[in-house]
């Protein structure tokens, strides 16, 4: 079954950043457009306005003269621009003259500005003249044309003077109305022309930026991720760190921290009652074995004994799980050869009592791995005992080590099934449920393994019996042993062969 693949959330966020900003971009341009639309406004320089402030102004007394009322609206727009002037003429010649007017504003425009509706008059940029505009209005005083301007030179500008200019026709109806049908396409065509490359810059500066803001920002999650990573049998007890977390993953953390804590005082309250159980139990066996040994030697006497030293092995296995607990800076580099060396030197006189000959076979050079040694002593015891026990009753048991740092422990009995390689690795799993082991040894050694970065499988092959592998990462390599890598044979006192 094909793994699934998980989603980029930069990716994510990159894709959603860009949707939501031109869906924003577009939303945006709708309402301002509808708002357009519903209120029709008609945006006013400050000519524009200074005529808007006039028209409202301009009546005539009871003579029918031309006369400008002194409005709030022409009063306050004075105050804001106390330069402006302006000229008033109707269609019979009348005029109305106020504030310092250029001199040619007051010459004769013609026929052409005297039958326009609205105009703006400006010159060139080196020209000083200022701009001035021109619209013919409706007022109280019938329609009239109001040239006006706020100042009367360019030299009155303070400051920066911003001059914008856009015209916009849209196609009208014979009745005056707007022609929106042919208005729109040519509307729609401005909007993507505008548009399209404000998304474009909005989204080529999303997509180059957010992958480095979500990685700056996660880079303190990576940290916490790695350090999760690291968390073993050994270290149960850390506490991932959240200070460079991002809030919103903070709360993951600190639920993350609280079951380790609590995954950590199950593992122990676990062991110490295990601990506890195996060390009550040695009494009463050691008090049964003593007890078996007085009875006669027969059949049912016999089974008594061994069924006791069952037990007891089982207590002794829940014991060495104690070991598991030890920290690694009670590590230290020794070299294999002399530990594995002498693992078997210890079991060699119960493998001959078992009807085995033990054999040991060393590398041509040293070994040196850097372990806890009591927990690889009590693997490999575990190990070698195991052959023991489910190797046959007969044949080699062999012990031998490698310059890669394996150890193989190999017999001649019935072996393993290849279906039952990984089975055999569980606690309290056996073969034959009705052996002398407890089904612990196999997972013992195995974690002890796994503490040091190491692994154990079963080997499979056409030879008979069983071959157990134990793999430990190398440290160092130097001469150990013979060099010239003959084989030789020699027996100690134990009855241990080696080669």
């Amino acid at each position: 079954m094909k793994k699934p693949r998980t989603r980029s959330l930069q990716w994510v966020l990159v894709r959603r950043m860009i949707l939501l900003q031109a869906a924003t971009l577009l939303v945006f341009i709708v309402l301002c457009a509808a708002a357009l639309w519903i209120a029709d406004p008609r945006l006013l320089v400050d000519n524009e306005a200074a005529v808007a402030a006039l028209k409202d102004a301009v009546d005539r007394d009871g003579n029918g003269k031309l006369i400008v009322h002194e409005t709030d609206g022409l009063r306050s727009f004075r105050e804001g621009f106390p330069n402006v002037w302006y000229i008033i003429r109707d269609n019979n010649g009348q005029s109305i003259r106020f504030g310092s007017i250029p001199d040619v504003y007051t010459r004769n425009f013609g026929d052409l500005l005297g039958q326009a509706d609205h105009a703006t008059i400006g010159f060139s940029e080196d020209d000083l003249r200022p701009e001035a505009y021109l619209e013919k209005v409706s007022t109280k005083a019938g329609t009239v044309q109001i040239i006006a301007a706020t100042r009367s030179s360019r030299e009155e500008t303070d400051g920066l003077e911003v001059t914008i200019s856009a015209t916009i026709d849209v196609a009208k109806n014979p009745d005056g109305s707007r022609n929106w049908e042919k208005a729109l396409p040519a509307l729609a065509a401005i909007i993507v022309i505008l548009l399209l490359p404000i998304v474009l810059v909005m989204g080529a500066t999303t997509l180059v930026t957010t992958p480095a803001v979500v990685r700056r920002s996660f880079a303190g999650l990576v940290d916490t991720v790695q350090q999760a990573a690291r968390i073993d049998i050994g270290t149960r007890a850390m506490q991932l760190p959240v200070k460079n977390v991002p809030q919103e993953i903070a709360p993951l953390v600190h639920a993350f921290n609280q079951t380790l804590a609590r995954l950590a005082q199950g593992y122990d309250r676990h062991n110490r009652f295990l601990t506890d159980a195996a060390h009550e139990l040695r009494t009463p066996i050691a008090i049964l074995r003593t007890r078996a040994e007085l009875l006669k030697q027969e059949p049912q006497s016999a089974r008594l004994l061994h069924d006791i030293e069952r037990l007891s092995h089982l207590a002794q296995q829940l014991l060495d799980h104690q070991l598991l607990d030890r920290p690694a800076d009670q590590r230290q580099i020794i070299d294999l050869c002399d530990l594995v060396s002498r693992v078997a030197a210890d079991f060699a006189p119960l493998a001959i009592e078992a009807g085995y000959d033990l054999a040991f076979e060393p590398p041509a050079n040293k070994v040196h791995v850097e372990i806890n040694v009591l927990q690889i002593e009590r693997a490999l015891a575990n190990l070698v005992r195991n052959a023991i026990d489910h190797g046959g009753g007969s044949g080699t048991i062999t012990i031998a080590i490698d310059e890669n740092g394996g150890v193989e422990i190999r017999d001649e009995g019935p072996g393993i099934p290849a279906d039952e390689h990984e089975n055999v690795f569980e606690p309290f799993y056996r073969l034959r449920p009705q052996s002398r082991g407890a089904g612990l040894g196999l997972n013992l050694a195995r974690q002890i393994a796994l503490l040091h970065d190491g692994s154990i499988r079963i080997l499979a092959g056409s030879w008979q019996g069983a071959r157990i592998r134990m793999e430990l990462p190398v440290r160092a390599v130097a001469a150990c042993g013979r060099n010239d890598g003959r084989p030789t044979v020699a027996a100690d006192p134990a009855g241990l062969s080696v080669f």
